[in-house]
């Protein structure tokens, strides 16, 4: 029997509908699946960068903060001292970093302990302590020949400012018997860290027995193990060698190795206010002991260029597991500039001198055609990647690559 014209057509259109429909359905069913084929590996991938991805800290440690009174005399204002002004040219190395050690060469103790003084019983005002804190240094040495230039007044009163200012660590000098067994800790990303600081001589003898952490060896090897036990890892500065020397002395040698055996992380050399090769020792326990036996100079007025063109040492470590490791270091150089007439210098009038600023190295020919120092970027280019590479590969950076 055959259907109704009008039934039939229904049914065709009933049919047609349905493989529409069912069409419909798989073109989008194919564009979900094809999307999701598409991203999901990229979210995946997303997600597993998120969580693989280390974290990382920087170190950058830089050498002596030398207030000459040329320094002192430009940074008298109308009201106080501004030492900031000195380093903005490498504010952002100081920015990029987590941990930025300092050696703040001289107490910062005026006028509590007497006036403002230079070369050869330095004594810096009050506001070169905030102003190193300003600039970004958080771990400061306070040990060195000239910590006790204006005696246990002036390190108590260079602590006492530091109590004010914002840091992680300040070690070296002490105010009591009790501060000085005291190791510094600090924390960074959630890794522990120890800051100890020690000094070779004292050009004033007047030394109270807890003024200034002088090489002990008890007391080295006790803070060290007390480090060691609280699963710190360690960072020394050690104020010593040969003034203006490039070279390593039989005194650094030996206490670098008794603080490499006793399981010191990394040292940082400071004094001889040029720049000194660096030495991976072999560690107590494995490992290994890195050692920047001299960092040079940063803020100064010395006459020698090896005074002036020195830098920031920089070390890059991952975390893993709540613990540190030490992926790579370099070195970025630096120019202390300052300037002169020919004649200002052949009579030495050395508070002549104006216009004082620190900067990276591959910023400085233009400041450096005005000096009077008779070189040029890539003599001292060549003379520190000489010097930091004598036993090991240390890559030299630019600020460009920091």
């Amino acid at each position: 029997m055959q259907l109704p014209t009008s039934n039939k057509k229904k049914r065709i259109l009933i049919v047609i509908a349905v493989v529409v429909l069912v069409a419909f359905v798989s073109v989008i069913t194919f564009a979900v699946l094809s999307s999701n084929k598409t991203k999901s590996p990229n979210i995946q991938q997303t997600a597993k960068k998120k969580e693989t991805k280390p974290q990382t800290i920087r170190l950058i440690a830089s050498g002596d903060e030398l207030p000459h009174d040329a320094v002192n005399k430009n940074a008298k204002t109308a009201d106080g001292y501004d030492y900031k002004q000195f380093f903005s040219e490498v504010q952002p190395i100081f920015d990029g970093a987590d941990i930025r050690f300092c050696n703040q060469e001289v107490p910062s103790a005026a006028p509590t302990a007497g006036p403002v003084s230079g070369y050869p019983v330095f004594n810096a005002p009050s506001a070169f302590a905030k102003d190193l804190s300003v600039v970004g240094c958080n771990v400061i040495n306070t040990a060195t020949n000239h910590s006790n230039d204006k005696h246990q007044a002036g390190i108590d009163a260079t602590q006492n400012e530091w109590d004010k200012l914002p840091k992680l660590a300040v070690a070296g000098g002490n105010r009591s018997q009790a501060e000085q067994d005291k190791v510094r800790y600090f924390t960074m990303k959630g890794i522990k860290f120890a800051f100890l600081a020690y000094n070779y001589q004292s050009n004033d003898n007047n030394l109270t027995s807890y003024g200034v952490n002088m090489f002990n060896e008890d007391l080295i090897k006790k803070q060290l193990a007390e480090a060691k036990q609280n699963g710190a890892y360690t960072l020394v500065s050690m104020h010593w060698g040969t003034e203006d020397s490039p070279s390593i002395d039989a005194s650094q040698e030996r206490w670098s190795k008794l603080l490499a055996d006793n399981g010191a992380d990394i040292v940082l050399g400071t004094g001889p206010h040029v720049l000194e090769p660096v030495k991976k020792l072999p560690k107590m326990g494995g490992g290994e002991t890195l050692v920047w036996y001299s960092l040079g100079n940063m803020l100064n007025t010395q006459l020698d260029n090896g005074g002036l063109f020195n830098g920031f040492a920089i070390m890059d470590f991952t975390i893993s597991k709540n613990k540190p490791t030490l992926k790579s270091i370099s070195f970025l150089p630096t120019y202390m500039h300052y300037e002169w007439t020919a004649q200002e210098k052949a009579a030495q009038n050395l508070l002549a001198r104006k216009n004082l600023k620190i900067y990276p190295l591959d910023k400085a020919a233009e400041p450096l055609a005005k000096s009077q120092n008779n070189t040029t970027v890539a003599e001292q280019e060549v003379r520190i990647k000489k010097t930091l590479n004598t036993y090991t590969n240390v890559p030299i950076i630019n600020s460009g690559q920091y």
